[in-house]
């Protein structure tokens, strides 16, 4: 029923407010439109006013054409046509209406039909006549909001319309039964539906409920109309569930010859797989006030419902009857969710999570999903547009939740007509994830060794890295981590992190290098000024992570011994060696390492360095398993000297005392 498809509830109490203001006409035929349009059949009045409009071509009846047009706009407007509407209110216009709301009405259905420019430049018009009207306003960020985020990415949910549940009319307001999530219950105006009358205000049949059921292997079967009395030729959907499952609250529009359609919420008893005959549920002693769109709180206590009962904010509002209380006490909602515009479709997921649909608050036109969070206190919501792709230029509403983030929801999105359909949508898990390696100084897996990861949101998780030394965590979005690695026989290494909050996959890469506690480990990336013992600024990275593994292994002494190349007398390496190490050791202490734990000593040039499988991969040219004895290396050519010297010019670490027994805490 487009935003009238929905269900006649935003029809019946939306006609006052559309023929304020428009003149009677005294053509037999025209008060014959009128008296349609009045009881909310705008499919027949719209054609009704088609005929009318299309004889009156004398230049006299330019005005009596323009009134007509402006009765046709309102018409197609409700039956959800932003493009016929908008040719009928610039009709309307040009043929001399003045009724300022027409900029309002062109303005929206603008914004429906993805035109934001021209939809904002009808509601400034609007504005300059009603400078405070909060409808227009919001208009104008909603179509600021759609424009600014044409090229940018749309959320992750995908969403896609699946064939089962849609007919060749509307198909809307899917609610899951239960917790089981295994039978949709819907309304349709299909050509089943029950009756033979076509209704006046939609041009399709009068809605019934049906349902879905999923057989043994999870598939959704071919939906069926729901068993007992439930449907009837009048117009029944918008469902909702008590918590065991035994009551349906539904919405129920009759027409009568002699009245204005009615719409109330009704209620159904559930015996075994049959519905009993609808029957009416008392909210108000009143004839008048429509109620509508039914929505049970999980735990039973509230009836959340839309209405255009006094007390509200204007349009229609969301409001809840506590059902729990004998003669159950009305409550609207309040402005943070309720505006002058059109509240309707309430979902209640949790006592603090409510989801529904509004053209009032700021959206890309007409209907749009958002999501309301209560704060912690109770005593405020935070009200967010659900954004690209829930949300259209269209009427989107009617949603429900599933397992996890996934659902169903109906939208006329696309369709010339203004039919609903129904649309299911999922939030795929963020693929979030750290992985890496742990070996030694010497490229080699660590055997057995353990990595554990805490987060800030309690997690915490711990895995034994495969033979390979690899490793891999599931992570969440926004959480610091704190990770450490170790091994028996190896040094620990920590490393904090924080993940992005984007909402992307992502994955991270570490790797852990461990330091051997049984044999010297070289510090990559100390330098010393020629012929000196002077640190160079650019050792202060390194020798900073040297100083964080000794604070993350606080009970182990190491030596820090340097040596140099074969050049010079052995007296001059050792000193020149013995003043580097020494350098070291005061950065440590400088640093607040324990001069107590720490040693050092100069080798000069007696101790060659043995090619590693590391040292191997940056220089392929020595063999792993060489020493690089001063008699090795005066074989090589200058170039391979200079490398080979270079290698044997280094600093490294030794282990020289545990203190304790040594085990990975984190």
């Amino acid at each position: 029923m487009g935003r009238l498809k929905h269900t006649y509830l935003l029809l019946v109490m939306t006609v006052a407010l559309l023929t304020t203001g428009l003149s009677s006409c005294k053509s037999v035929k025209l008060s014959d439109a009128d008296d349609t349009m009045a009881r909310g059949e705008y499919f027949a009045a719209s054609n009704m006013y088609r005929k009318i409009y299309n004889r009156l071509t004398k230049p006299e009846e330019r005005p009596l054409r323009g009134e007509v047009a402006l009765k046709l706009a309102q018409c197609y407007q409700r039956l959800n046509r932003p493009v016929n509407a908008t040719a009928s209110y610039q009709n309307a216009l040009r043929y001399g209406q003045t009724d300022s709301t027409i900029y309002l009405r062109l303005g929206q259905m603008l914004q429906a039909s993805g035109k934001y420019p021209q939809a904002i430049i009808e509601y400034q018009k609007y504005l300059e006549l009603n400078p405070d009207d909060p409808i227009a306003r919001a208009g104008i960020r909603g179509c600021n909001i759609a424009i600014s985020q044409k090229d940018a990415p749309k959320s992750r949910y995908i969403v896609k319309q699946p064939k089962l549940f849609n007919s060749r009319r509307s198909d809307f307001a899917p609610m899951y039964f239960d917790k089981n999530y295994d039978i949709l219950y819907y309304t349709t105006t299909n050509e089943k539906a029950t009756g033979d009358n076509k209704s006046e205000i939609t041009g399709m049949k009068k809605g019934d409920i049906w349902m879905a059921k999923k057989n043994e292997k999870g598939e959704w079967q071919r939906p069926e109309p729901v068993e007992g009395e439930l449907n009837t030729d009048a117009d029944e959907g918008i469902v909702s569930f008590s918590p065991d499952g035994q009551t349906m609250y539904l919405t129920v529009a009759k027409r009568s010859e002699t009245s204005s359609t009615s719409v109330e919420i009704h209620t159904s008893r559930r015996s075994e797989a049959s519905w009993s005959a609808p029957q009416k549920f008392e909210i108000l002693n009143d004839t008048v006030t429509a109620v509508g769109h039914p929505a049970v709180s999980p735990d039973g206590q509230y009836l959340y419902f839309t209405s255009d009962m006094p007390g509200g904010y204007g349009g229609l509002d969301i409001w809840r009857i506590n059902l729990k209380e004998r003669g159950g006490s009305l409550e609207n909602l309040g402005p943070q969710i309720n505006t002058s515009g059109n509240e309707s479709f309430p979902y209640v997921r949790t006592d603090s999570l409510l989801y529904f649909s509004s053209d009032g608050h700021s959206g890309y036109g007409g209907l749009d999903i958002f999501k309301a969070t209560l704060n912690s206190t109770g005593e405020r919501w935070s009200v967010d547009n659900m954004g690209q792709p829930i949300n259209s230029t269209g009427d989107d509403f009617g949603v429900t939740f599933g397992p996890g983030e996934s659902g169903f929801f109906s939208s006329n999105r696309g369709d010339a007509r203004g039919y609903d359909h129904i649309y299911s949508f999922v939030l795929p898990d963020l693929k979030i994830s750290i992985a890496g390696w742990v070996v030694d100084k010497d490229d080699e897996p660590v055997p057995n060794a353990v990595i554990r990861i805490v987060g800030n949101d309690g997690s915490n998780q711990k895995e034994v890295a495969r033979d390979d030394g690899s490793f891999r965590f599931n992570l969440q979005r926004g959480v610091k981590y704190v990770m450490m690695a170790g091994a028996k026989g190896y040094l620990n290494q920590k490393v904090e992190f924080e993940s992005d909050s984007a909402e992307e996959d992502a994955e991270y890469g570490i790797d852990f290098i461990l330091a051997s506690i049984s044999k010297p480990s070289v510090v990559e990336n100390i330098f010393y000024d020629f012929d000196k013992a002077t640190l160079r600024p650019e050792s202060k990275e390194a020798l900073d992570q040297l100083a964080v593994m000794l604070e993350d292994n606080p009970n182990v002494s190491i030596e820090m011994s340097a040596h140099t190349d074969r050049k010079g007398s052995e007296e001059y390496n050792i000193s020149l060696s013995e003043r580097r190490a020494k350098s070291v050791v005061d950065y440590l202490v400088d640093k607040g390492i324990s001069p107590a734990r720490l040693t050092w000593e100069g080798y000069g040039k007696s101790r060659p360095k043995t090619v590693t499988k590391r040292i191997n991969k940056e220089f392929p040219q020595f063999e792993e398993g060489t020493q690089l004895t001063p008699e090795l290396i005066e074989t090589l050519s200058e170039e391979d000297q200079e490398a080979a010297d270079q290698i044997n010019r280094r600093t490294e670490f030794q282990v020289t005392a545990i203190d304790t027994d040594y085990e990975l805490t984190l």
